[in-house]
């Protein structure tokens, strides 16, 4: 990856209100992400700016003083403290938090005003603060990422995130500090991470781990994320692609008979893991067999 670009700026908001999602409000200290997911929907944000979803990872924008506005938003009377979810469309903990300490200055900001926050990331950074996430106690929940235990297939599809194993090492951290933690499978990608016995082991590693949920998702193509993620299977998994463009051809979601499939597996996999109740005996491929787009 060639060094990125950062562009520091000053935001006249930090809170975003967002409709559609299980959450009202959303933070994001940055823009763009240096960790480079190529199937990242996020990507699309870039257009805002000018740029192109190739850009997503190559510049990236800096909110230098999105702490002290978070402060003064925080502390308005009107403000009810619902629950704001950090990093929903850029990683909070990517390598530049490193050296802003945003992210950081944020939680302290919430702390602070007693008002909950739910984070997701991939960045191993974040054990940095578990001091502050100790003091937030029951405002907090964090979400890690995790999408597939094999390191090269990870390097390929995500390479400037931090390995599987140390995803999953800081998941344990957090547990063990009493930080409430949860693993987002998001999303999975058909014929790449959805194999059953990938997806058992996955699971049963996030709950050895100390995970309290695992959360699933299939990839969805949105927008320019579909153009820009072809390009990059074409470059590193060319046999795919014939799959990808009938099974994505009628629009952003994978098709209703693979999301239906792939929710069975799922649901035995927690099963397996400890993390679930047993369900009805599913019919769907065979052991080991993985999900494959319909024609």
């Amino acid at each position: 990856m060639a060094p990125p670009r950062y562009v520091e700026t000053l935001c006249q908001s930090a809170l975003n209100r967002v409709q559609g999602m299980p959450f009202r409000w959303s933070l994001n200290p940055y823009g763009g992400c240096r960790h480079g997911c190529g199937y990242c929907y996020a990507r699309r944000y870039h257009e805002w700016h000018g740029l192109t979803a190739g850009d997503f990872d190559r510049v990236l924008f800096v909110k230098t003083n999105v702490a002290q506005v978070l402060r003064r938003e925080l502390g308005r009377r009107s403000w009810r403290r619902e629950s704001v979810a950090l990093g929903t469309a850029t990683d909070p903990y990517q390598p530049a938090e490193g050296r802003y300490r945003l992210t950081r200055a944020c939680l302290e900001a919430f702390r602070d005003y007693a008002s909950p926050v739910g984070i997701t990331t991939k960045g191993t950074l974040i054990v940095r603060d578990l001091d502050v996430l100790r003091d937030l106690d029951s405002l907090v929940e964090v979400h890690i990422s995790v999408i597939t235990l094999d390191s090269a297939l990870a390097w390929r599809l995500e390479p400037g995130a931090p390995a599987p194993a140390r995803r999953l090492a800081a998941v344990e951290r957090l547990a063990a500090a009493g930080v409430a933690c949860s693993v987002f499978i998001a999303p999975v990608l058909p014929g790449l991470t959805d194999g059953e016995q990938a997806l058992r082991e996955l699971f049963r590693a996030c709950a050895q781990a100390g995970a309290r949920a695992v959360h699933v998702m299939p990839l969805r193509l949105q927008g320019s994320v579909k153009p820009y993620f072809l390009a990059r299977l074409q470059a590193e998994f060319p046999h795919l692609v014939a799959a990808y463009r009938r099974g994505y051809a009628q629009g952003s979601e994978a098709p209703a008979e693979y999301r239906q499939r792939l929710r069975e597996r799922v649901t035995v996999a927690k099963v397996l893991a400890g993390l679930a109740a047993p369900p009805p005996r599913p019919a769907g491929p065979r052991p080991g067999q993985q999900l494959a787009l319909p024609e």
